[in-house]
């Protein structure tokens, strides 16, 4: 087989595509939470106080509330099996008891149903040694919106003790992959970020790969084959136009792919072989201006850029084995930043620019690393062997990426800041190409 950069960058993708849609179609999908530390923070999230006589909401608040502080890795919720007391006021608690149980905070609340068919919720926030309240709220929603309250409210929890912006009311976008009566299918879904309420808003009998969230959140970009080969298309998020308009912004010769946008929501970043050579280029999506950022005769692939769209991160084999680099928006001789290991791909850069996550070969396989960029530490994170695609949250404390276990593949997240299990199960075949959105 010919050694030219385009036809080992084909092979990837088509060792990609092959690992996509040949493994067992039915497995559900789970997403698996491997992230907690060992100093989370004790925390106890009582069931909150259903009042009156109509039936209870069809969303239990605060069981969302405590699964998503579970799920970040820096709390370590209470088992309601272990209550002693179920309080629903501040004035109810005995703040004694619960410091016996080794809780450092309480979450109390009631919900009361109304004959207009909303809800309203009270909760506080109590600190159980200081015998004091951090924080109170009350809210009047819908029993739609229930859901998106418990987001709201595990987001106010989790930057009252953390002192950070807790990132639940976010989605993510990740690639369905599922087989009925003998047929493929491919989706492009749309979810919360604990993976629930999800939505196609792509289906194809052709592989669909690299979903890209704008930084307004409002349009995604994405690889489809619907045309026989790799093009590059954008269409909105959230519309009630049917159907869905969507544009093609790249169907040049060659291999279009791996979009990314930049934080001005007016350009993507590309690799192209249009020329020959799989390179990264710059599309403006509002004068279709094409500007090639990188030149060189090895494989460019998968930009991301930084938050300051000053510059672009990409992998590339321009020394041998693949590794990462930073180049400027405009161009120029890129900077190797990987020096650890041999393999490091699928880039992914915090928020704040000071992580970049990764796929690290070693030893354990293909597992995710971040990569500090101050000091240069590299951390390993999960234990592979076959982990890809990372993703960080907007506020950089957690990622989201894809693994195989058995025969099926799995989204799972990590917090930075050390290991626990908690699966939780979907029901949208197998899963990859997963992006966190912005705030």
């Amino acid at each position: 087989m010919s050694k030219h950069p385009f036809y080992r960058l084909l092979s990837i993708l088509l060792l990609s595509l092959l690992a996509l849609t040949s493994r067992a179609m039915a497995q559900p999908i789970t997403i698996e939470i491997t992230g907690a530390s060992e100093s989370a923070i004790p925390i106890a999230i009582v069931p909150f106080q259903v009042t009156g006589n109509a039936p209870a909401p069809p969303q239990d608040v605060a069981a969302i509330v405590s699964a998503n502080l579970r799920r970040s890795g820096k709390f370590a919720p209470l088992a309601t099996s272990d209550m002693l007391s179920r309080p629903a006021r501040m004035d109810q608690v005995q703040f004694p008891q619960w410091r016996a149980l080794g809780v450092d905070a309480l979450v109390v609340g009631s919900i009361q149903p109304m004959s207009t068919g909303d809800y309203q919720l009270r909760f506080e926030l109590l600190d159980t040694y200081r015998n004091s309240r951090m924080l109170e709220k009350a809210y009047r929603v819908s029993a739609s919106a229930l859901r998106d309250l418990a987001h709201n409210i595990s987001d106010l929890i989790y930057e009252a003790i953390t002192g950070q912006t807790g990132a639940f009311n976010t989605k993510i976008l990740y690639v369905s992959t599922s087989e009925s009566n003998g047929k493929r299918q491919y989706q492009l879904i749309h979810a919360d970020a604990d993976g629930e309420r999800p939505q196609a808003l792509l289906t194809s009998t052709e592989p669909i790969m690299s979903p890209a969230w704008s930084a307004d959140r409002q349009q995604v970009a994405y690889v489809s084959f619907e045309g026989g080969r790799a093009e590059v298309w954008v269409q909105p998020v959230y519309t009630s136009e049917r159907p869905v308009p969507r544009r093609k912004v790249a169907s040049f010769p060659g291999l279009n792919s791996a979009p990314s946008w930049a934080p001005d929501g007016r350009r993507l970043a590309l690799t192209l072989s249009k020329d020959g050579n799989p390179d990264i280029y710059v599309l403006d999506l509002d004068t279709e201006q094409l500007t090639q950022i990188t030149r060189h005769p090895a494989i460019d692939t998968t930009p991301v850029w930084t938050p300051d769209g000053r510059s672009i991160i990409f992998m590339s084999d321009r020394h041998g084995g693949a590794q990462i680099y930073r180049v400027s928006a405009k161009g120029g001789e890129p900077q190797r930043l990987t020096t650890t290991g041999r393999y490091n791909v699928d880039p992914a850069i915090s928020a704040d620019g000071k992580q970049l996550a990764m796929v690290h070969r070693s030893d354990g396989g293909d597992q995710i690393a971040v990569l500090d960029l101050e000091t240069e530490q590299l951390r390993v994170l999960t234990d592979g062997p076959l982990d890809e695609g990372p993703s960080f949250a907007p506020n950089g404390a957690m990622i989201i990426y894809a693994m195989s276990r058995g025969n099926g593949r799995r989204l799972a997240t990590i917090s930075l800041y050390g290991k626990v299990n908690q699966p939780l199960s979907l029901t949208h075949g197998n899963a990859r190409s997963v992006a966190w959105s912005p705030r």
